[in-house]
């Protein structure tokens, strides 16, 4: 059974050091398009269904504003 999991990313907290998708080994994450009100452009997920619950992200991230859940699947 493969692990899967969900990944929130508090979009007005992320800074956009991009850290946490260079962390990712399922590349789910991806550098934003749209500015937060900051003027930072965070990270977002772009591939929820490849997360495999690691917390890769969330450990990496400065901000402490990445949250990991693991899923049943």
């Amino acid at each position: 059974m493969s692990r899967r999991g969900k990944v929130i990313i508090d979009r007005e907290l992320c800074k956009g050091c991009l850290l946490c998708i260079r962390a990712c080994p399922a590349k789910v994450l991806a550098a934003g398009t749209e500015p937060n009100m900051g003027g930072s452009y965070p990270s977002q997920v772009v591939y929820p269904e490849k997360c495999i619950a690691c917390g890769n992200c969330r450990e990496v991230c400065p901000d402490v504003c990445i949250l990991v859940f693991s899923l049943e699947a």
